[in-house]
């Protein structure tokens, strides 16, 4: 009986993340064509609802169109390829933390998110396999090949981010930077790191698996109905869950102004779009290779000297804890602290959020 009840629970905790990130999938969509016809100068969707409703529409329409399959292609795999991609996209959602809401709290939840989005580069490569199509088979490589390269940059990029917070947990970094936000200590970091993330999301000015002048849509080409619109609601739930996850990682995560924060990122994708014109494929893995990896593994190299020489610093945690409360957390840390698994500092600062969340500081 617990177990059942269990399994409910979370569940339940699952349904509470992913429902609300359908819907903001749906109504990001809107918000992006609103910026790109306010920058084109034309009205974008007016008619359906006054706009409002069109992602309803458009949802209503994927869902009552006919799904196509080709004759020669591999039905199993092409059916599979999708809702792959689609079930590692919200797999990704488990650890990220909502402040008290979170399915997963892992140790090494930056790590685990990282490798649902190496996984996805499988739904990409056997779409355009099981398709049987040289141009879907020809965008699929491309994509991948994209995707592994920058995967690279990002995760010695992430890896100087979790050294400086000396930890791979979500909740530990958002407390870590509870007196200054990681982005002003890392600005080359984080502009390499928002170049990376476009070409990991495939978006312009890298979305060349999607080039229609080239490839006629790219790895989705053959898809129609809802394959196709299991494709179309994962691309933009990474969008959301790689902006959600740079505000994790320099911009304080929740609290701060968190939602205007996301929309910020979020609009920003979309004017880049925008504004921008489509790389080349060769200018395009010349900036990975010869430029981005190697000045991230100097920026590594230099991070962990910095970190090894301060280490030998003797440097306290200035809080705003009376001194008679600091000395009793002190005290329980010194009978508790070991099996915590976590250093005093980063413990103090927790406590710190905690009291002022409840009004006592």
């Amino acid at each position: 009986m617990k177990t059942i009840l269990l399994i409910i629970f979370i569940l339940l905790k699952f349904l509470i993340i992913i429902v609300p990130a359908l819907i903001a999938v749906a109504y990001l969509t809107l918000i992006e064509r609103k910026i790109l016809s306010a920058i084109q100068i034309r009205r974008g969707p007016n008619v359906v609802g006054f706009g409002l409703l069109q992602p309803l529409a458009d949802g209503l329409k994927f869902f009552l169109k006919e799904t196509i399959i080709p004759i020669k292609s591999n039905k199993g795999l092409f059916f599979f390829a999708p809702l792959l991609f689609l079930v590692l996209s919200f797999c990704s959602w488990s650890v990220i933390p909502f402040d008290s809401l979170t399915l997963v709290n892992a140790n090494l939840g930056i790590l685990f998110y990282l490798a649902l989005s190496s996984l996805s580069v499988y739904g990409i490569i056997l779409a355009g396999w099981s398709s049987n199509s040289r141009y879907a088979f020809l965008g699929s490589l491309r994509s991948a090949a994209q995707m592994i390269s920058y995967e690279v940059v990002l995760g010695l990029l992430i890896l100087t981010v979790a050294a400086l917070s000396q930890s791979f947990n979500l909740r530990e970094l958002v407390v870590n930077q509870n007196l200054c936000f990681y982005f002003f200590a890392l600005i080359p970091i984080f502009l390499i790191y928002f170049v990376a993330v476009l070409a990991e999301t495939n978006r312009t000015p890298f979305d060349l698996p999607e080039a229609e002048a080239e490839l006629v849509a790219g790895y989705n080409v053959e898809y129609a109905s809802i394959p196709f619109a299991f494709y179309f609601i994962a691309e933009y739930c990474n969008m959301i869950l790689w902006s959600d996850l740079t505000i994790y990682l320099f911009f304080g995560g929740w609290g701060n102004f968190y939602f205007f924060k996301l929309i910020a990122m979020l609009i920003l994708f979309s004017w880049i779009r925008a504004t921008l014109p489509r790389y080349r494929w060769d200018q395009l893995m010349v900036l990975t290779w010869r430029i981005f990896l190697p000045f991230t593994l100097c920026a590594v190299c230099l991070l962990f000297l910095v970190l090894n020489f301060s280490s030998s610093i003797d440097i306290s945690y200035v809080t705003d804890i009376p001194p008679d409360l600091e000395e009793r957390f002190r005290m329980l840390w010194e009978i508790y602290g070991e099996s915590t698994h976590t250093d005093y500092e980063t413990l103090l600062a927790v406590y710190e959020l905690l009291l002022k969340k409840r009004g006592l500081l």
